[in-house]
């Protein structure tokens, strides 16, 4: 813990001297030695990466390096709120037994194989990933998982791992999969259209490769799962996960719940029909459904705020962004993109591979929301200077979501999946094992992500 501490300590004074060293003001090297500590302190000390945030972002105030007013507009007070919003309606969801019940409609399957799970499961844990968050499908997923594999006396661990990627690369098919979507669209200007042209097709490409190459890794596995099918026989297992069909709540649950996807689908032209501005409709839809719910369930309600909410990480999430915004509002991210510009010498190509290939194994090590928000201010000091950016937006979200895959502490849904495998099972699986198939998928996914912005023209 102390020899963490020193390193600390270390990396903020390295920052500052070595920014100060290079041309970089008072201000701006202390808003990027203030932001270092934000980031290895998250990487050092997970646990306190919240006292980070607290005591950097007042250091930034004490020191005059950003004042209050923008502060507050640095700190995407309106991502936090569409946040709130979806955990709000996820917590009712979870309640009302959606996740379980589409679990188990799903898994109502005929024939079952050890090559069919394999499809299923991951088509199910990225397509839930779009549709909600890829933690809250990762859990219900993982317990699907679990109970299968004991039927058939398998270790989960193979399918677990399975499970995972694909939750990671389905997390970047919609605005909704991951926080880094709804951060990138709000900054970006993009819509829930543009991701599901530009963005869904890219991850489905990439979900099935991924398939294909987990089919021929886990072939031993497979295997074995094949021969337990023929000998206990599937029938049993899949009755006893069918549940009984949905109930009032849940036909309800299902109504808003679908509702508030086709309206958050159609946000850009709501927004364009009633001269809104620029994602109003997108970030008004959660809460509105979410006041409903509320309204509605109003003995739960506090509830849904207090257990549901995700309040620690989303206080991180506030002031890393408005640390984040105090690069931008110091000068630093502009000195950053002419030396970016510099070494890319105006290639756009080198441009988006960089942007794609730092982001992917930033976040292999990173929190990638906490990479996100580091590249965000840069990228737009790179429009500023007369880069086409359009590219980088769709490589920073690949990159953060893609990446997640290569280390087991790349993603928030890879260390919530083997904390449930220890605690249920006792089991764990080793750093190595997972970056031998974490490094393959996520490197050859990334390959894909790059040879896509590259040739086709409407990522340009």
């Amino acid at each position: 813990m102390i020899k963490r501490l020193f390193i600390l300590i270390f990396i903020s004074l390295a920052a500052y001297i070595i920014g100060i060293h290079t041309g970089l003001s008072s201000h701006q090297a202390t808003s990027v030695a203030i932001f270092c500590v934000s980031i290895m302190g998250t990487l050092l000390f997970w646990t306190f990466r919240l006292t980070f945030a607290f005591l950097g972002t007042s250091i930034l105030l004490i020191t005059q390096t950003i004042d209050v007013d923008n502060l507050i507009k640095s700190s995407s007070l309106e991502v936090i709120l569409f946040l709130v919003g979806m955990m709000v309606i996820v917590g009712f969801l979870k309640d009302a037994g959606f996740f379980a019940w589409l679990v188990s409609l799903i898994l109502r399957i005929r024939n079952l194989t050890a090559e069919k799970f394999l499809i299923l499961i991951s088509v199910i844990s990225a397509l839930l990933a779009c549709a909600v968050d890829e933690v809250t499908a990762i859990i219900f997923i993982i317990a699907a998982i679990l109970e299968i594999c004991d039927y058939f006396e398998v270790n989960p661990a193979p399918f677990l791992i399975i499970s995972v990627l694909a939750t990671n690369i389905g997390s970047s098919g919609t605005v909704l999969g991951n926080p880094i979507g709804i951060i990138i669209a709000t900054k970006s200007g993009l819509t829930f259209e543009d991701f599901l042209v530009k963005a869904f097709p890219l991850m489905l490409v990439c979900l099935f490769v991924t398939i294909a190459i987990l089919n021929i890794w886990f072939r031993k596995t497979l295997i074995e799962l094949d021969h337990k099918i023929k000998e206990f026989g599937a029938n049993d297992m899949l009755i006893k996960l069918i549940s009984v069909p949905p109930e009032r709540e849940l036909k309800i649950g299902l109504a808003i719940f679908g509702a508030t996807l086709c309206a958050i689908s159609l946000h850009r032209r709501m927004e364009l029909f009633w001269g809104l501005q620029h994602n109003t409709v997108l970030l008004v839809l959660p809460l509105i459904s979410s006041g409903g719910i509320m309204a509605w369930k109003w003995k739960k309600a506090r509830e849904y705020i207090e257990k549901d909410v995700d309040w620690w990480t989303l206080l991180f999430f506030l002031l890393l962004f408005a640390q984040a915004g105090t690069l931008k509002f110091t000068g630093a991210t502009d000195v950053f993109a002419q030396k970016i510009s510099m070494l890319v010498r105006s290639n756009s190509t080198l441009l988006t591979g960089f942007v794609l290939w730092t982001s992917t194994i930033g976040s292999s090590i990173l929190d990638n929301v906490v990479l996100v928000a580091a590249f965000i201010p840069i990228i737009q000091s790179l429009q500023e200077i007369g880069f086409n950016i359009q590219a980088l937006w769709w490589a920073l979200l690949f990159g953060g979501c893609l990446g997640g895959n290569i280390t087991m502490i790349g993603s928030t849904a890879n260390i919530v999946a083997l904390g449930i495998l220890e605690k249920e099972r006792n089991a764990k699986v080793s750093f190595l094992r997972w970056l031998k198939v974490g490094f393959v998928v996520g490197v050859i996914t990334t390959l894909i992500v790059w040879l896509g912005l590259i040739v086709l023209p409407f990522y340009k």
